[in-house]
């Protein structure tokens, strides 16, 4: 017995949206360490210098507490001109913890309420219609008195810095309790 054509039509449809029914229309950057990237071309946010981005798995605020107990800042400048010592150098740094979400459209909810639409009744998806989950990364810029970017490709500095920062992001992420990283100094 052959289906009527309306009825394929609604089929052929439905299997469609249920094999297709999440587009994503942006991915968060996969980030295996860490990456060294200008902070506008990671995110529009970010100031144009050089940055030491890496993803962080830990809640919110984890890497503030981390840098308040290791650097013992008591909760003042935590985030801006964080001051260290690289051989008998003096730089600073700045950290942005910043969220880019995967972002998908969801068909299923879009396609129910059309119909619903069509048929003149209210709604009943609104508002479901994108799926977003949130990565997040930490995004660090250097600096000292001799240069404004100290990660940037011509700096003398930027491989030792970004080791620096590679060994203190391996810490923060081993570090459970952040006061055990003041005995380690």
């Amino acid at each position: 017995m052959l289906l009527p054509t309306m009825q394929r039509v609604f089929l052929l449809l439905a299997l469609f949206m249920l094999h297709y029914s999440c587009i994503p229309t942006r991915i968060a950057p996969s980030i295996e360490d860490y990456k060294v990237t200008k902070g506008k071309k990671f995110k529009r946010s970010l100031p144009e210098r050089q940055m030491f981005v890496f993803e962080d798995p830990k809640a919110a605020n984890e890497f503030y507490n981390y840098v308040n107990t290791k650097f013992e800042l008591n909760h003042i400048d935590v985030y801006d001109n964080v001051p260290f010592l690289l051989g008998q150098k003096q730089y600073f740094f700045s950290f942005y913890e910043v969220d880019i979400p995967n972002k998908t459209i969801n068909l299923v909810p879009l396609a129910v309420d059309a119909l619903l639409q069509r048929a003149d009744l209210d709604p009943i998806m609104d508002g479901q219609y994108e799926t977003r989950k949130g990565n997040w990364y930490v995004a660090i810029e250097v600096y000292c008195d001799t240069e404004q970017d100290s990660l940037h490709p011509n700096s003398d500095s930027r491989l030792a810095v970004s080791e620096y920062f590679r060994l203190l992001k391996n810490e923060y992420l081993a570090s459970h309790n952040y006061n055990e990283v003041l005995f380690k100094n």
